[in-house]
């Protein structure tokens, strides 16, 4: 099924919404845009992220990825997120989204 524009703009809008010193995960961005899999999160990211804050959606285990993982914990340090051995402590740090909901 093909990512639809208005898929890649909630998207876009939901990582904008993360605030600093908090993170998100693939998952967690995937299901509040009513997305099948947290891979088409990754790609919109790859492809139309330049300008987010990327860093703040990682792993659900807490880990950034290996290609991305000084930048992005250098980026979460900066902000104050609780990392503890190269992790994110998800329990302290998570972003909760308000509504789930995708747009009509």
């Amino acid at each position: 099924m093909k990512t639809t524009d208005a898929q890649v703009e909630h998207v876009r809008a939901l990582i904008s919404s993360v605030p600093p010193g908090r993170v998100t995960t693939y998952g967690a961005v995937a299901e509040a845009a009513g997305l099948s899999t947290p891979r088409t999160v990754a790609w919109i990211l790859r492809v139309d992220g330049a300008d987010l804050p990327w860093f703040r959606v990682i792993r659900a285990d807490g880990r950034p990825a290996p290609q991305v993982r000084e930048r992005q914990l250098a980026h979460l340090r900066d902000e104050g997120v609780p990392i503890v051995d190269d992790r994110v402590q998800m329990r302290r740090a998570r972003h909760v989204f308000d509504d789930p909901a995708p747009p009509a």
